[in-house]
């Protein structure tokens, strides 16, 4: 497995979100995390990146043990974070955006991977002159995400990607988080769009409470009648 959390109990100050939380995510799949308001999605995503340092249990990517690690450390052992709304730079064009999105590299490789984005997402490129604060907002969350992947991670840790965005533009996400995906970076989403989530991923966790309820192929949560029930509207 790639990345291995073991019984994490986490949380902020005395208070734990997370308790007991377990998981095995392997290398290249998309996996998603869903679960009803206040499960500990967002809490998992911060103690998996460094921002918070769980009470107990460990977190181990690729047979390291990283649960101390700081964020810059995370981030330079391979693991990307993009929080909920939206942070670029909105002042900036979509161009200065991805240079500022490399920020960590030294390498001569930047000006090309950005044109190798371009490539690929090609309404970026159309826009790449644009100021990106003047983008729509699905087109701000795959800036974001391209601006993640410059930092040439192993794993890509997503949360809310179309939170607050209309269905055509929460298409034109999942779109490219397998276009990103198919490069060989692991995905690692946590969204309130069940179905849409489970749809394009290759296994899910489901969280209540903080705690693990369901885990198992993307495919069988969809398809379980207690998910469906309680969290895809019956």
């Amino acid at each position: 497995m790639q990345l291995i959390l073991s019984k994490i109990f986490s949380g902020y100050g005395k208070y734990d979100v997370l308790h007991g939380v377990s998981m095995e995510v392997e290398r290249g799949n998309i996996v998603s995390i869903i679960g009803p308001n206040g499960a500990g999605k967002s809490t998992l995503f911060r103690t998996i990146f460094g921002m918070l340092t769980p009470r107990e249990g460990q977190i181990y990517l690729e047979d390291e043990e990283i649960t101390r690690f700081s964020t810059l450390a995370h981030l330079r052992k391979g693991i990307s974070y993009v929080p909920q709304g939206r942070c670029n730079f909105p002042e900036m064009t979509v161009q200065e955006n991805l240079e500022m999105g490399a920020y960590l590299r030294d390498d001569a490789r930047v000006m090309t991977d950005i044109e190798e984005i371009y490539e690929k997402i090609p309404r970026l490129g159309e826009k790449k002159h644009q100021m990106a604060g003047t983008l729509s907002g699905g087109e701000q969350q795959v800036l974001e995400m391209a601006m993640s992947y410059l930092l040439n991670p192993k794993i890509l840790l997503l949360d809310e990607p179309t939170l607050g965005l209309a269905p055509n533009y929460r298409h034109f996400v999942f779109e490219n988080v397998k276009t990103i995906n198919q490069e060989g970076v692991t995905v690692i989403i946590v969204e309130q769009n069940a179905r849409l989530a489970l749809e394009n991923s290759d296994f899910a966790y489901v969280l209540e409470m903080g705690k693990n309820r369901f885990q198992g192929p993307a495919e069988e949560i969809l398809n379980n009648p207690e998910v469906r029930n309680l969290y895809l509207g019956g």
